[in-house]
């Protein structure tokens, strides 16, 4: 039985790839490891408390002492630990440089003493190479963070390459394009625009709302980073995308139309700073040294999350309050 350890697990993608491996195979144990912080959320993977093959432990990955414990008695090790919403990198950046550097480099050093024959798969983000106006990054492409939180992840997937150079560690990176789905938190645009929507509450856009992103559904994100952990190489690193690119409006006028409701609750507010325009990813690499390609269009997935939301109500209603129903620019308000 293969056992894997999960940073950051009862987050968005993180719990949805716990959900994605243990309905996929019996014969695999599942270590979860999450500091419950404001995008964690217990209730993403309450079915599986009873689960022998699945254990949660609560603790933060830039605990040293704790790691080197963990470490010791695993095979594979998936970071999707991280603080990750841009804008409240923008209000607090000490945060980031803490969960999304610091801690990168506890596991890394803890994985050097401790496990050097695990593998280590760093979640990494499209956000690093920075906007592109024309053309997709490729991985070998520079870096070129605009935010607290892109340049933490960056600097995070740097510490990665050095240790695999260095001391041999068995790393690979994965940067992906914007994922949505279930379980998603809150203050991400879909679920706030599904959410508000069903509530007949403005729905705000930052800017002209032309800002285009790549959007996959998270179970094909899931399925490439189960493929890179059985097939992909050592050091490398692997873009992910479905080549289903949206401008924030055009997303947002989508899901207005699937709910019958009018484009009415478009409320433009100001933009938030540094706001990257577009991002977009070459994913050639995975599709062809590996054989991976999206399987849900994005008019089916964001059906399928419109339905999600709808019919879970128990689940978000528990997250948001009075205050994060008052969305203002960029600040830390819903």
């Amino acid at each position: 039985m293969s056992k894997i350890l999960v940073t950051g697990g009862l987050g968005f993608i993180g719990s949805n790839f716990i959900r994605y491996i243990l309905e996929k195979y019996s014969d695999v144990e599942i270590i979860n490891l999450d500091a419950m912080k404001y995008g964690s959320n217990p209730k993403n993977l309450k079915e599986y408390e009873k689960d022998d093959r699945y254990t949660f432990i609560k603790g933060d990955i830039s605990d040293y002492d704790l790691m080197k414990k963990i470490v010791k008695d695993v095979d594979i090790l998936v970071n999707f630990a991280a603080e990750t919403h841009v804008d409240r990198s923008i209000s607090n950046p000490h945060s980031f440089l803490k969960s999304n550097v610091i801690g990168v480099f506890t596991i890394l050093e803890a994985i050097r003493k401790y496990n050097p024959n695990i593998r280590f798969i760093q979640i990494s983000t499209d956000e690093v190479y920075g906007d592109i106006l024309k053309g997709s990054f490729k991985e070998e492409d520079r870096l070129k963070p605009s935010s607290p939180y892109s340049a933490s992840k960056a600097a995070a997937d740097m510490f990665v390459l050095a240790y695999v150079r260095t001391y041999n560690i068995d790393a690979i990176i994965t940067r992906c394009t914007n994922n949505y789905g279930p379980f998603q938190f809150p203050e991400k645009l879909i679920p706030k625009t599904i959410i508000r929507a069903s509530m007949n509450l403005k729905v705000p856009v930052y800017g002209t709302g032309k800002n285009i992103r790549d959007w996959i559904y998270v179970l094909d994100h899931c399925e490439a980073i189960d493929l890179i952990i059985k097939k992909g190489e050592k050091g490398e690193i692997y873009n992910i995308s479905s080549n289903e690119e949206k401008t924030n409006l055009e997303v947002v006028k989508t899901i207005l139309r699937l709910m019958n409701k009018d484009e009415s609750l478009i409320e433009f507010v100001e933009d938030r700073p540094g706001h990257d325009l577009r991002y977009s990813l070459d994913s050639t690499k995975i599709r062809k040294e590996l054989g991976w390609k999206p399987k849900y269009s994005f008019e089916d997935g964001i059906k399928m999350t419109i339905n999600w939301y709808l019919n879970n109500k128990w689940w978000w209603k528990s997250i948001i309050d009075d205050k994060i129903l008052h969305p203002t620019p960029w600040k830390l308000r819903w």
